[in-house]
């Protein structure tokens, strides 16, 4: 088989492999790949700032937003030859934490979870790779050519839940949601307020092109503006913040409403410094019972929640998300960000 390997201790050490095909063990499929998601993960992997190759080895199968067809199952698992299944990331530490033991490995409270194409286990950027059943989702056929979307859509549906939770522990009758940053996570975040039927805003830094037309063909008002005037304009009862930008960060909680929930997505980088009036920010999420959670990775029950958002969603949107398709031999220009990208897939299979 083919994969794409890098040696998460070095910068740009990316390369493709030919290695022995895998061979499924008890209780595992046989997947062949079909497509890899790209994001910001596998860049700071490519740039030696994360990542850990499995034990004893020195490189990493990259690639956690996958997609593949299964072509051989075990009898008794529920699956077939045929198909279409993406695998999921994360699994539970061996210790295990309170969380893992519960089969909440998201939440893991020691860090000693592994992740597929991230940390201590290969990833799915391979022509084909096995997974185990239990740590299988099965997609609608008719999302074939759109269902490496689903990992990214796992993230922003535990952090819809994430939202819900918190809003019940009182009376939450939320009306409109803001979702700061229109890339993948943004727009799937988007796409699941107006799916709940809520009044959906979406702020971006871009003025014009393929981000507007998406928030727009969602029936969502798109924004450019400064993000202390959009939160006074909008008031939103919930903000999805994914953008990882400090000042846009700071600014959403300067400006939540009563009982608001910020959920933050995105990770900002260190080292800089902002200037922010503290007190105030703390005085008004204290009188305003506001709450600002962060949320991370996702549980199988967030795949499942996020397979039926993709199904019940228009196709030709969610095929506009994806605006570059870069060939397995061509793999390098998918690393390389366009003005007007939004998810950027290789495609393992060879045409």
């Amino acid at each position: 088989m083919e994969a794409l390997t890098v040696a998460p201790d070095r910068r740009d050490s990316l390369r493709l492999d030919t290695l022995p095909d895998p061979v499924p063990g008890e209780g595992e499929l046989l997947v062949e790949g079909l497509a890899v998601g790209v994001c910001g993960t596998d860049r700071e992997i490519l740039s030696a700032g994360h990542g850990a190759p499995p034990p004893g080895r020195e490189r990493l199968v990259i690639g956690h937003e996958s997609l593949g067809r299964v072509r051989q199952a075990p009898p008794g698992s529920g699956w077939v030859p045929g198909d279409l299944v993406v695998g999921v990331v994360r699994r539970p530490d061996p210790v295990p934490c309170g969380a893992c033991a519960h089969g909440r490995f998201d939440m893991c409270r020691n860090g000693r979870f592994t992740e597929r194409g991230i940390k201590g286990l290969d990833g799915y950027a391979s022509t084909a790779w096995t997974v185990e059943a239990d740590y299988a989702v099965r997609l609608d056929p008719g999302l074939e050519h759109v269902g490496v979307l689903l990992e990214p859509a796992t993230v922003v549906a535990k952090a819809w839940e994430q939202v819900e939770l918190i809003g019940s522990r009182s009376w939450f009758a939320p009306h409109s949601v803001l979702v700061t940053g229109a890339g993948p996570i943004g727009l799937l975040a988007a796409l699941l307020g107006r799916q709940r039927g809520l009044e959906v805003h979406v702020l971006d830094r871009v003025e014009s092109g393929r981000k507007p037309e998406l928030v727009r063909r969602l029936g969502a008002e798109y924004h450019s503006g400064d993000v202390e005037r959009v939160m006074e304009r909008v008031r939103p009862d919930v903000v999805i913040e994914a953008t990882g930008a400090a000042p846009v960060v700071f600014g959403v909680m300067a400006g939540m409403g009563p009982y608001g929930v910020l959920c933050l997505t995105g990770l900002s980088p260190t080292g800089r410094t902002l200037d922010v009036d503290a007190g105030y920010i703390n005085r008004e999420l204290v009188l305003d019972n506001s709450v600002v959670v962060g949320t991370v990775n996702a549980n199988l029950r967030h795949y499942a929640a996020a397979a039926e958002a993709l199904a019940e969603a228009d196709r030709g949107w969610l095929d506009a998300v994806i605006t570059r398709r870069v060939p397995l031999e061509s793999f390098p220009e998918a690393f390389e960000s366009g003005p007007d990208d939004v998810k950027t897939v290789i495609e393992l299979t060879r045409h």
